[in-house]
């Protein structure tokens, strides 16, 4: 372990220690060559320089790079102040770094000053693991949380990293050179929490640290992260409980409610996430907060409904299930498998099944409770939905915006997403509702949408994609269609509950779909590093099982 942990301070003292590699006799040395052991792949000495021909490294800034010729695709709009393009984002740049081999990867540049004993190992590698765990409590996909693990290892210098992400578990190894023992060091992620201003800051970190113009040193980064860590929500408790509440009651509008409807769905909502937080401080598991705050909406719908009021009482229990669907972890789930890290995306899946059955086991036990006392709830109105466009639209924003406060953005992201949630809606009722287009390919347009235009507005600012986009899926959700096959089940149709409950995960997979392919799509807008030389290496690329 001694030769481990000092493997950062050593060089070769022999030629059998030196890499097979090194550039042969009478070549000109780098300058770096008596400062850090010769990497085994480093390029030759003089090839760093040299434009890009046809076929050559992917990695080498091509002319067409600088601020002086960036074309007008990325011109921002009026009034909008953003970052200018003058290279690819370090997501992308990293993501292509990570899904090439080990041995064709560039060397390092290093981006972040050193000291004369060259990078710290342990501190470097300890200062990425703690950034990637921030990243993956908060939500972040595996794969831009290795891209963002990678960047801070190859900023500070450190070459042939691997990192690796799990659901729980983030670990990363460290090879020095072909002689020398690898350096790895893991870390468990025991606690999650949806706060995406941290998220926003931790990629504002990454994005300093792997920016050559800006200076991170090593303590400077864990000094940040300490402030990241002991900031506060940007909002109050009773802001979140009042948000859950007008999220519910627009949901509730959404879905053809009155105004009764209205604060009947926004107190359920409130005091199911009441109950929600006194389970949690009690220490309960997530599961049975979800089946606790399922339980509120969907007593004031089922008593609305006995009471003989002429109200659409099923509007109260949707706009309560709208508040509790676990969409940004659906979403994560099937990014995380389209992108290949099968084994956390197999981990999320499950862990929204256990939510979905936590919300079903809730709502279930009033509406058996409530039949029993000769409740009518009339399942058929719950798909009759009133079309009242303006209304419709005001309140998808309003359910966009309480989203977003709930899941604790940044002020200056809020309205963009509100934006981006009405646009969406407004995609999926022109489609659906005036084209007459089934509302599974109506959902996945309208998501794809939100995930284009997530993904670019991200781009612009340098940011993660997640506050752009999870709260503006939030009107696209199965509500009306999870609450009618429960309905249905607790009816004894059991059949038919269970074919509406199937109708509810396809749109909810076409959510997840749609919103992960529009953020490919975006990708045709951007400059992607490596792009001219990936296409030469198709064949290599190909995955179909062997």
């Amino acid at each position: 372990m001694a030769e481990a942990d000092g493997v950062e301070d050593r060089k070769p003292q022999s030629d059998e220690a030196r890499s097979a590699f090194t550039a042969p006799p009478g070549m000109e040395p780098d300058v770096h060559e008596e400062d850090q052991p010769t990497s085994e792949f480093a390029l030759p000495a003089g090839t760093g320089t040299v434009q890009p021909e046809p076929g050559g490294s992917a990695f080498a800034a091509p002319a067409t790079y600088s601020a002086a010729h960036s074309p007008p695709a990325y011109t921002p709009g009026q009034g909008f102040p953003v970052a200018g393009l003058t290279e690819s984002p370090w997501q992308d740049r990293m993501r292509t770094m990570l899904r090439m081999p080990v041995d064709v990867r560039p060397v390092p540049d290093l981006v972040q000053r050193q000291t004369e004993t060259g990078p710290a190992v342990g501190r470097v590698l300890d200062l990425t693991l703690r950034i990637g765990e921030l990243l993956l409590a908060g939500g972040e996909g595996a794969e831009d949380v290795e891209a963002a693990m990678f960047a801070v290892t190859r900023s500070y210098g450190l070459d042939r990293c691997e990192p690796t992400v799990t659901f729980t578990l983030l670990s990363i190894t460290h090879q020095p050179s072909l002689v020398d023992h690898p350096v790895s060091a893991n870390r468990t992620v025991r606690r999650r929490g949806t706060d995406y201003n941290r998220l926003a800051a931790v990629y504002r970190l990454v994005d300093d640290i792997s920016a050559p113009e800006i200076d991170v040193s090593l303590e400077e980064a864990y000094r940040r992260l300490a402030e990241i860590r002991r900031n506060r929500h940007p909002y109050p408790g009773w802001m979140l409980t009042a948000a859950a509440g007008l999220l519910a009651g627009a949901a509730s509008t959404l879905v053809g409610g009155g105004v009764l409807v209205f604060f009947a769905a926004a107190l359920g909502a409130v005091l199911g996430d009441r109950l929600a937080w006194l389970c949690a401080g009690r220490g309960l598991p997530e599961f049975y907060q979800f089946v606790v705050a399922a339980m509120p909406p969907a007593a004031i719908g089922v008593a609305l409904s006995m009471t003989g009021i002429d109200v659409k009482a099923s509007a109260v229990i949707t706009g309560g299930l709208f508040a509790l669907l676990p969409g940004r972890a659906l979403v994560a789930a099937v990014q995380d498998g389209l992108t290949g890290f099968y084994i956390t995306a197999s981990a999320r899946l499950l862990e929204v099944m256990y939510l979905f059955i936590g919300i079903i086991m809730g709502v279930l036990v009033v509406l058996y409770v409530g039949l029993q006392f000769d409740a009518s709830p009339r399942p058929e109105e719950v798909l009759q939905i009133q079309q009242r466009p303006p209304l419709q639209i005001a309140a998808s924003m309003v359910l966009v915006f309480t989203f977003a406060i709930l899941l604790q953005q940044e002020r200056s992201t809020v309205w963009i997403v509100t934006l981006n949630g009405g646009v969406a809606w407004v995609t999926f009722g022109a489609l659906h509702y005036a084209g007459g287009i089934p509302p599974v390919p109506s959902t996945a347009i309208a998501a794809g949408l939100v995930g284009l235009f997530g993904q670019l507005f991200s781009r612009y600012r340098f940011a993660s994609a997640l506050p752009y986009t999870t709260a503006a899926i939030g009107p696209l959700l199965p509500g009306s269609a999870t609450y009618y096959g429960l309905l249905l089940i607790a009816e004894d149709r059991l059949n038919e509950g269970l074919g509406s409950l199937v109708n509810a995960a396809a749109i909810a997979l076409a959510i997840a779909i749609g919103v992960n392919l529009g953020s490919e799509t975006s990708r045709l807008f951007m400059r992607i590093p490596g792009a001219a030389s990936a296409a030469k290496r198709r064949a290599a690329k190909r995955t179909r099982g062997f």
